[in-house]
């Protein structure tokens, strides 16, 4: 599955999206991910210290190549175990991972590195960065490697879902790797507690009879932030698109742009969602829901591991689902893909890419998937009695499989992360200020996004 899609630049911007494509939700959304993201500080020189080769026990030489990942937590433990295992499986490359904090942390340290002329081999990807990296030039053209490999590599078994953003001008630059979709976390003993059945709420109009109910308990349906990434998938929901076919102007202040505005206004005005806003709301709506004063977050798949945790060490029963559906079911989807960077030589290519492609095996995803949360990439390992019997055991990690049925890339434009703060910031004002409609603040918003994205 091929998609063309354009280009995206790293300004402070950039952060609104790439804190929305992770687990948890902290920041914006990303909790999950930031948790556990001290440490390696000073992964660059101890890269520079390792060189670029290392000697064998037999004397010769064997390639080491720097791997530069995000994220700290059980994400950082599941890329250090997978690291572990394709290091002890053959005796001719060693791979030196080292952890660069957050996405946006990680891309600005590779954008400098390259720069310098020290960029690591191989590196995580937000998806939303793959135009940018590919048409300056910074990562690896693969669909040659792919073409040649095909029949190891099984292009075909990654899940259509997830190569939307995997391809610039229909030429591969990335594999999935630990991929993400926002889902619905519940509270299930604080639902059976009220009354509500377990199984919803499946629409926004039972998300808000559902929170009317918590209301008179004292609670609130959901703490939430305006994040772009979950207004994304309600734009989905209603039918509407962020920008235009085109990619040249905004879409966002359609009506079916404005309706997710007006439901969160609506709810949080009457009390029944709470919406914070600033650096700590992501953090403010996991404590909520962890805390049992709220009884939904939304949340990144990449979450579900330790939502787990936290609901059996607080005593509660925890269930996901599909984000409440409008007019239809609808989902962005994120998280990384593995990118190999441009200036090696062929034999440090060639161990890249056999690195990447051991990365992304379907025996690969499925222990990343159950350590962490992240969607299993591969179609082969959905049908695994591995993963049938560890669906069994837990459904909820299985809903952001079964949700990817409709999911839609993010938008790639060059201008879109500037363009997604300036919503972030409309989108907040149409909320807190009962002065200003959603309409109003949306088509603020798009006027000034377009005379971005018209450049």
């Amino acid at each position: 599955m091929k998609k063309k899609i354009a280009s995206v630049t790293l300004p402070v911007a950039m952060s609104v999206l790439l804190a929305a494509c992770g687990g948890g939700n902290a920041g914006n959304t990303n909790n999950a991910e930031n948790a556990g993201n001290a440490g390696a500080a000073n992964a660059a020189e101890t890269a520079s210290a390792a060189g670029n080769a290392a000697k064998t026990e037999a004397g010769g030489e064997k390639i080491a190549l720097k791997y530069w990942y995000a994220f700290g937590g059980k994400i950082e433990e599941a890329k250090k175990e997978l690291v572990k295992r394709f290091n002890e499986s053959q005796d001719r490359i060693e791979i030196v991972a080292e952890h660069q904090g957050g996405y946006e942390d990680l891309h600005a340290k590779v954008q400098a590195a390259f720069a310098a002329g020290n960029a690591p081999a191989i590196t995580d990807l937000e998806i939303a960065s793959t135009g940018v990296f590919a048409r300056s030039g910074m990562i690896q053209e693969l669909t040659e490697l792919a073409e040649r490999d095909k029949d190891k590599l099984k292009l075909d078994d990654f899940n259509p879902g997830l190569m939307g953003n995997a391809y610039v001008d229909e030429k591969l630059y990335g594999l999935p790797f630990m991929r993400s979709t926002p889902i619905l976390y519940k509270n299930v003993t604080m639902l059976k507690e009220a009354g509500l059945d377990p199984a919803g709420p499946k629409t926004w109009d039972e998300l808000e009879q559902y929170s009317r109910t918590l209301k008179e308990k004292g609670k609130v349906g959901m703490t939430m932030p305006a994040d772009i990434w979950y207004y994304e998938g309600l734009v989905a929901q209603s039918g509407g698109t962020m920008l235009s076919e085109d990619g040249k102007s905004a879409a966002f202040n359609s009506p079916e742009g404005v309706a997710p505005v007006e439901f969160w206004k609506k709810l949080a005005s009457e009390g029944l969602i709470k919406i914070p806003v600033g650096d700590e709301a992501g953090a403010t709506a996991d404590k909520d829901w962890s805390n049992q004063l709220a009884a939904f977050k939304f949340g990144s798949t990449a979450g579900v591991s330790g939502s787990l945790e936290i609901a059996k060490g607080n005593n509660f029963e925890m269930e996901t689902s599909f984000m409440p559906a409008n007019k239809s079911y609808g989902v962005p989807t994120g998280g990384c893909q593995l990118v190999i960077t441009s200036k090696l030589d062929d034999a440090q290519k060639e161990a890249a890419w056999e690195f990447v492609q051991f990365m992304t095996t379907a025996e690969s995803t499925i222990y990343q998937h159950k350590h962490v949360g992240y969607l299993p990439t591969r179609l082969s390992a959905l049908e695994t009695d591995e993963l049938k019997e560890h669906f069994k055991q837990f459904p909820q990690y299985k809903v952001a499989v079964d949700q990817l049925e409709h999911a839609r890339p993010r938008p790639m434009e060059t201008a879109y992360p500037e363009v997604a703060s300036i919503l972030k910031t409309a989108i907040e004002e149409a909320i807190l200020d009962s002065k200003v409609t959603p309409q109003d603040a949306l088509n603020e918003a798009a006027e000034k996004a377009n005379k971005l994205l018209s450049k």
